[in-house]
């Protein structure tokens, strides 16, 4: 073998054990991220609790009819002070009520001859309760039968429904994260006492949504507020 043949075999074995051990350290790394990623757990924790709602929005919708417009907003304007005299009595005050615009329509505008109703314009309206007397709500709403009796028709239509709303959810917020939080590092144990390890620091954490519903549909007015966290821990 001549010299030069010497050389090149030379720098070829010098390179193939430069890669041989630059290869062997990558492996070794690489091994070693692994194994930490191995050992994680993922968990979950939950928090709920029920409370009460502070507000409820109640509208009372009501109709009238009458020949004439004049006469249409004369009895809008009488079945409205009826309406706000019977809630003033059950102990509501004037700045918890507020009068919306009513829809009017004329009834004869598309019909002819004798299927024209006796009175041509009709007025939906709504006076609404917007209150922190949640229970003074629900004590009242059987009551309303005595509008009834003053001649107020009453109408019950879906988007005019009750509605009882928690205003106070950021309050409380932090507390339930922590509770979700415990509640993960709990199931996070129960996993590494089975794999016979120890949880370590938290890795990454994600806020889940608050969400808040009606206990049943029987009572609105108690609310069930629910935080879910995902928490990935190490393991030691």
């Amino acid at each position: 073998m001549n010299k030069n043949n010497l050389g090149s075999a030379l720098a070829l074995g010098i390179t193939l054990a430069i890669g041989l051990i630059w290869g062997a350290s990558y492996l070794k790394d690489a091994v070693t991220l692994w194994k930490q990623a191995d050992r994680l757990v993922s968990v979950k924790g939950l928090a709920e609790r029920e409370v009460a709602a502070d507000l409820v929005l109640w509208p009372i919708s009501f109709s009238v009819s009458a020949e004439s417009l004049a006469g249409l907003y004369q009895a809008v304007d009488a079945d409205k002070k009826k309406i706000s005299a019977f809630l003033t009595q059950a102990g509501f005050k004037a700045a918890e009520l507020s009068f919306a615009a009513p829809v009017v329509q004329d009834l004869w505008e598309n019909q002819y001859g004798d299927r024209r109703p006796p009175l041509r314009y009709k007025a939906d309206a709504v006076l609404l309760v917007r209150t922190n007397q949640v229970q003074k709500v629900k004590q009242t709403q059987p009551e309303t039968v005595q509008l009834v009796n003053q001649g107020v028709l009453l109408t019950q239509r879906y988007e005019h429904k009750v509605q009882y709303i928690f205003t106070q959810l950021n309050d409380i917020k932090p507390a339930m994260i922590a509770e979700a939080t415990a509640n993960a590092r709990q199931a996070a144990a129960q996993f590494a006492d089975d794999a016979g390890a120890k949880v370590g620091s938290i890795r990454s954490a994600q806020q889940g949504y608050f969400s808040v519903s009606d206990l049943d549909s029987y009572t609105p007015e108690t609310k069930k507020v629910r935080v879910v966290t995902k928490v990935e821990y190490s393991l030691d």
